[in-house]
């Protein structure tokens, strides 16, 4: 029997907690309910106290509930679902996560939420499943599902919309779970991309598809860089072909692309196999034109569309990335090695492009290779990274890498 944690405030929502509950232990499963309320006494009585989240997040409820401002308490709390989910992962008793509620139900499970791996169903019913959901979402699979009604009471619309909720989430865990072994068995790899680098990085997949692996492409976006890293600390993948790594560019000049600042770090952690390279690391990403910060209106600007302006990085800030970058792989627990391209970090730098600036690549190459550990291994390719060659390349190094771990034979 599958276990669902149904979080919530049963102060406040206490008779919609008590019909999901009873909706799911219709449908064969068992709910375990959790009190995450903090101001008045729950309504329906719960499996999970609020003491005991509370206690979670190493505090008191009378403490939580004594802060001053509803945010402060509703961030306690948000600290305790988190640390109780984990806790329940840890001891396997949490197959799925369900809540409902506002942006205060929001800000305290959503976190707790999408912490759990991907493939475990998590669902929140709630008035903010329009517009930018981000901030909750991030790179997970939690789905925020419309609740058309407010979740004040129950009534014909708001039991139809949970009805279909509580059917949604009992087809998923009808479902099995994708392993990391990919929908055929075959390892999974996950690769970068961006549009100037999707020459190389394209020829790198195909060649990687034709000896049997399941390859994943990540838009180096910001929340694509940020999946990859959270597959990666999961366990999901066997490789990662990280030749797109402009996202370290946005971090350091605060574009629009920035995937934080643990971006390259969760494939060396788990000791993955990787192949690194400088993709895209000559672009920072900002919107339209006149979003572009004042201090950089005067630097070489490219408008990539109506919506898109790209900023070429300068020597200064090229040496930095290479420090960056150098750092990241030398942390690295497993075989890691670094491609460097010849002629072009993305087709925007080749010669006679936009952003072509021979001494701002070579003080990124100087600055990564002063920063790279003794274990990294170093490759040269004669060929530019946006080209059909260097992807070949790529990839051939990533199935030696493979290889020498056994993830593919």
């Amino acid at each position: 029997m599958s276990h669902v944690v149904l979080a919530g405030a049963l102060d406040t929502k206490g008779a919609e907690y008590a019909y999901v509950r009873d909706l799911l232990v219709e449908a064969g499963l068992r709910p375990l309910l959790v009190d995450v309320g903090v101001r008045g006494d729950p309504q329906t009585r719960p499996d999970v106290t609020r003491a005991e989240v509370a206690r979670a997040a190493g505090r008191a409820v009378g403490e939580i509930a004594g802060l001053p401002t509803r945010g402060e308490a509703l961030a306690a709390m948000a600290e305790g679902v988190a640390a109780l989910l984990g806790s329940l992962r840890d001891t396997g008793e949490v197959d799925a996560a369900f809540g409902m509620g506002g942006s205060g139900a929001l800000s305290v499970l959503a976190p707790g939420f999408r912490a759990l791996p991907l493939g475990v169903p998590k669902m929140i019913v709630t008035t903010m499943a329009s517009g930018d959901t981000r901030p909750h979402v991030g790179a997970s699979d939690l789905l925020l599902v419309p609740s058309i009604v407010d979740i004040a009471g129950l009534n014909t619309l708001s039991r139809f919309v949970l009805d279909r909720a509580v059917a949604m989430l009992g087809a998923q865990l009808g479902r099995p779970v994708p392993s990391a072994a990919g929908g055929d068995g075959a390892p999974m790899v996950a690769a970068s991309m961006f549009g100037v680098t999707t020459v190389g990085v394209s020829r790198a997949c195909r060649t990687l598809e034709a000896r049997g692996l399941d390859v994943l492409v990540f838009h180096a976006n910001g929340l694509g860089g940020r999946t990859l890293e959270s597959l990666a600390a999961d366990g999901w993948l066997s490789g990662v072909l990280d030749l797109t790594t402009t996202e370290l560019a946005d971090d350091l000049a605060g574009g629009v692309a920035s995937a934080g600042p643990d971006r390259l770090a969760a494939a060396g952690r788990r000791g993955i196999p990787q192949v690194v390279s400088t993709g895209a690391l000559d672009i920072v990403n900002f919107g339209a034109p006149e979003t572009v910060p004042e201090p950089y209106r005067e630097r070489r600007l490219y408008p990539h569309n109506a919506t898109a302006t790209l900023m070429r990085t300068d020597p200064r800030e090229a040496a930095a990335l290479g420090e960056r970058l150098g750092a990241k792989m030398s942390a690295a627990r497993g075989p890691v090695a670094l491609l460097l391209p010849t002629g072009g970090l993305s087709a925007l730098s080749e010669p006679g492009g936009a952003f072509h600036w021979p001494e701002a690549d070579a003080a990124l190459e100087r600055a990564l290779l002063d920063s790279l550990a003794p274990h990294v291994a170093v490759e040269r390719s004669p060929a530019a990274l946006n080209t059909p060659e260097f992807g070949e390349r790529a990839a051939r190094l990533l199935l030696t890498l493979l290889a020498s771990t056994s993830a593919v034979h």
